[in-house]
């Protein structure tokens, strides 16, 4: 994600306090825990078990901002079960668990946990199949003072971290539980609907209204699963590559339109230089969706959502590979807990600095110098831990600028070659699922053969600013390998892969 402003307000409170229920193989049937444990959002997220695929088919009226429909949840129960909880906010007409209609309560302490006691209890390991029929207004619906569903002239978003799903989908909300997803919404003739995926179709059943229908085929979290309605120009086009892309610019963007298109019809390019760092590109699916009103951008998998401010200088290259290579850091790679959000925000951030150095308008090494010079020691800036923001920091500027300052120090702490092959074992070791960032340091520590806990403590966990800057004890002014040898590495590492 890349806020205009930089720093983004969460507005979940981090007092909420989860009750773990574990169960033993005699135990009998007990309910599903109502969070996952997250240090930072314990509520997040539910326990006893594990979705594969979300069937999300609605229909939206802009005008009323009424949305209704029908989510089936195909999961497997992972301990046996009496109850289970859903995250979601809206009004909940009816739960069936298994075809057979199941009892809908709310947790009166959390009215975003609905739980669902089915007919009869469930053993571990069984197929669970949850049928979930729902109609509310979202923009009138409240989760602790706020809502994230964002009424548009023409449409709504769903788009928003680290909550956007329990404003339009039921689900196992939190990063750790991913699954595949079919997105299917019928909006008026004169609106678009765009989600994450491949488009696979749009369809007319009654006059005045079209079905647009979106798959995701690979793991995805629910926070990066989103719906754009409005009124968009659609662009569908193939990449070299051959995956489809879609890209999308909402009507009335004026004079910001030459430089958003001029940014996001680049993605691909963007792509194949991310591919050159961090492997081959993890999705089936390219694209940019350009709106307004939204005030930040997020990495939607496969399908970034950018707000047109961005480009109100001119094109913006820098937010386009941020939210792009979110798509290996966040999305291919979700962070274990929201604690982790290093992961995320870091390697976005500082594949800005590649892109730079890439391009000749200035080194990674000359960025990162520059950017630790400017802030003061005695700066807030120094006070806030990548590693371990805070809830209430989560989203802060040291998380990005800070965070990349960091991986500028692992590079030049292990060698550029030591520092891609690094990037390329965490994103094989861990696409599709997820890990922490002590797995991180971990494996760094493991590719390196170096010992790495005073370089990650000193530019992570420490407050203050590290006496020693970003490119070590000597301050370095040139670049640190010319542009092409980030190509040399990425044909040395395909060569070796022939050989295994």
């Amino acid at each position: 994600m890349r806020n205009q402003s930089r720093v983004y307000a969460v507005g979940v409170a981090s007092s909420l306090v989860a009750v773990l229920v574990t169960t033993s193989a005699s135990a009998a049937p007990g309910p599903g825990a109502p969070g996952v444990g997250d240090p930072y959002y314990p509520g997040d997220g539910n326990g006893g078990y594990d979705v594969t695929h979300y069937d999300i088919r609605l229909t939206y009226e802009p005008e009323t901002d009424f949305l209704s429909g029908t989510t089936t949840i195909l999961a497997t129960t992972t301990s046996e079960l009496s109850s289970f909880n859903l995250d979601f906010a809206l009004d909940v007409e009816s739960v069936r668990v298994n075809n057979s209609p199941a009892r809908v309560d709310r947790d009166p302490d959390d009215p975003t946990e609905v739980v669902v006691t089915p007919a009869t209890e469930l053993g571990e390991g069984e197929p669970m199949t949850v049928v979930v029929r729902y109609a509310d207004t979202p923009s009138e619906v409240e989760v602790d003072g706020f809502t994230a569903w964002k009424r548009t002239e023409t449409g709504a978003l769903a788009v928003d971290q680290p909550h956007i799903a329990e404003w339009w989908f039921p689900s196992n909300d939190h990063p750790t539980d991913k699954a595949t997803y079919d997105v299917s919404v019928a909006v008026p003739d004169d609106v678009a609907a765009l989600s994450n995926g491949v488009l696979t179709g749009r369809s007319k059943v009654r006059e005045g209204w079209t079905r647009w229908n979106w798959r995701s085929t690979e793991p995805q979290a629910t926070y990066l699963t989103f719906l754009a309605v409005g009124d968009y120009e659609v662009r569908s086009s193939t990449t070299p590559s051959g995956l489809p892309i879609v890209n999308a610019y909402e009507a009335g963007l004026g004079e910001l339109r030459p430089a958003a298109e001029a940014s996001i019809e680049r993605t691909p390019e963007v792509v194949e230089f991310l591919e050159l760092i961090f492997g081959p590109y993890p999705f089936e699916a390219q694209g940019g969706v350009v709106t307004s009103g939204l005030g930040f951008a997020l990495e939607t998998q496969t399908r970034s959502v950018y707000d047109a401010g961005f480009f109100r200088q001119g094109t913006n290259m820098s937010v386009v590979v941020h939210e792009n290579a979110h798509q290996w850091f966040g999305d291919a790679v979700s962070l274990g807990s929201w604690a982790d959000i290093w992961l995320n925000e870091g390697f976005a951030s500082y594949a800005e600095f590649l892109w730079s150095e890439y391009n000749g308008e200035g080194t990674a090494a000359e960025l990162a110098q520059y950017l630790y010079d400017s802030i003061p020691a005695d700066d807030p800036f120094w006070q806030v831990l990548p590693g371990d923001p805070g809830a209430e920091n989560q989203f802060d500027a040291a998380v990005y600028d800070r965070g990349a300052l960091a991986a500028h120090a692992l590079r030049t702490a292990v060698g550029d070659e030591t520092f891609v092959e690094i990037l390329r074992t965490w994103l094989d070791t861990y696409r599709g699922g997820d890990a922490t960032l002590a797995d991180f340091v971990a494996l760094a520590e493991e590719v390196s053969g170096t010992e790495l806990d005073e370089l990650f403590d000193t530019w992570l966990f420490t407050k203050g600013k590290p006496e020693i800057g970003p490119n070590g004890a000597e301050v370095r002014t040139t670049a640190v390998t010319e542009p092409e040898s980030f190509r040399e590495i990425a044909f040395t590492h395909e060569q070796l892969a022939k050989h295994h």
